[in-house]
């Protein structure tokens, strides 16, 4: 016992005292790295998430919109320490074995890289046929020789760890990896607690804020290797689930946001049908990279690239609900069946106005399902541990499931005001 509270005094002291470069960061203060992370935060590749905008063209409604994944990636680092202090008071001696000196600097390194391999309008792509960004960090970890000597030899972190930790698709069978697994992606997870606060702040709105240092002293790890939380913490499940739909709803999801997130992705989806780009020319790039590199391209839906940039987006011709667009939505998510009913629709409303619109000038939106993520273990001190569901709060799994509904709603972007039906869409649907 005396052997395993020095290893755990060993790796609490480097989450502590060995902690001693700061960085300040609008949100939490001044963030505190071990020397060596400092070498890691130069590493091209990790600068080069300071020229991407954390929420894409959000700042065209949000003008305090502008933070880069650079700043978020540094408070998912920072909670992440935090995190591990507090989980690192209790040496449970079921999980002691499990801690490392390696496995928790692979984990930090995790934290702060976690976005690596994101490039521009990521998250409005998943429709398409491109490679994840867990993936595509991963990728970047094991085969930049910069990043990975300074993961190796400047932290002592294991880069295939730090890769693993973050892209769920490597294959292991360690505890450890799983552990910090659940930690880093969950419902309480760091990156949730940093992007809802961060986005928020920025945006000027109040809905994303969380209470994160009540949330922290109420976290712990269950009895098999995963985030829990206190009964105690549970009131702070329901805040966080209300403030991610109410983030989607004015913000993430705002009817302008949708429809510059549209035209881009209608431009790369026609650019990458026609093979004018390949997925592999858009890994790598940042928001000033990607415009340059695909407005040069003399290819014409690529047109609308320039028009979101200047904020002349298309206009809202019509909204269907969850209900009455539920026959179609399925179908609607695949991009194939997508532009197939754009074309349609676009051959329709050629019919009806003199303007003849061009294939990029359809836009049929459809969200990409989202997930209110409540699958978290309630630990009690008296009481057989159970679920958040099975608490009976006030979120429900039928609510949760009506939030999705309320936010999961069909729109059509045109780039002029035509007067359309619900029946204009579900004719070409038919």
């Amino acid at each position: 016992m005396i052997g395993m509270r020095d290893t755990m005094q060993a790796l609490y002291n480097y989450v502590t005292v060995s902690c001693t470069e700061p960085v300040r960061d609008p949100l939490w203060g001044t963030i505190l790295f071990p020397p060596g992370f400092m070498q890691l935060r130069q590493v091209h590749e990790f600068q080069k998430l300071s020229r991407i905008k954390q929420l894409g063209p959000t700042h065209l409604v949000y003008p305090g919109a502008v933070h880069t994944r650079l700043s978020h990636s540094m408070g998912v680092y920072e909670i992440a320490r935090r995190m591990l202090l507090v989980l690192m008071k209790h040496p449970d001696p079921h999980f002691s074995p499990i801690w490392s000196m390696t496995g928790i600097k692979s984990f930090l390194s995790a934290a702060l890289l976690h976005d690596l391999g994101h490039f521009p309008f990521t998250h409005s792509l998943k429709d398409l046929s491109l490679t994840s960004h867990e993936t595509l960090a991963a990728d970047i970890i094991m085969n930049d020789k910069q990043l990975y000597r300074v993961l190796k030899e400047e932290i002592g972190a294991d880069p295939w760890m730090t890769a693993a930790i973050i892209d769920d698709s490597i294959d292991s069978d360690s505890a450890e990896v799983l552990m910090y697994r659940t930690i880093l992606s969950g419902t309480l997870d760091p990156d949730k607690l940093d992007y809802l606060n961060r986005d928020a702040f920025f945006c000027g709105v109040p809905y994303g804020l969380q209470d994160v240092d009540f949330i922290l002293t109420k976290i712990l790890l269950t009895d098999h290797g995963t985030l829990g939380i206190e009964e105690l913490g549970i009131s702070s499940i329901e805040h966080l689930i209300f403030s991610k739909y109410l983030m989607y709803r004015n913000v993430y999801w705002n009817k302008s946001v949708r429809s510059a997130t549209a035209m881009i992705r209608k431009a790369l989806y026609l650019g990458l049908n026609d093979g004018v780009i390949t997925p592999k020319d858009l890994y790598g790039l940042d928001d000033e990279t990607f415009r340059q590199s695909l407005t040069v391209c003399d290819y014409p839906a690529f047109s609308v690239i320039k028009q979101v940039t200047n904020n002349q987006l298309y206009h809202l011709n019509l909204t269907i609900p969850f209900e009455k667009a539920a026959p179609y939505r399925e179908r609607l998510r695949d991009h194939t069946a997508r532009f197939t009913a754009e074309e349609a629709l676009r051959m329709r409303i050629n019919k009806k106005v003199r303007h003849a619109l061009a294939p990029w000038q359809v836009i049929i939106d459809i969200p990409e399902p989202i997930s209110f993520e409540s699958h978290v273990e309630i630990v009690s001190t008296s009481e057989k541990n159970t679920t958040f569901l099975d608490t009976e709060p006030i979120f429900t799994k039928p609510v949760i499931d009506r939030f999705t509904q309320v936010l999961t709603t069909i729109r059509i972007f045109l780039p002029c005001d035509i007067a359309l039906s619900e029946s204009d869409l579900f004719d070409v649907m038919s």
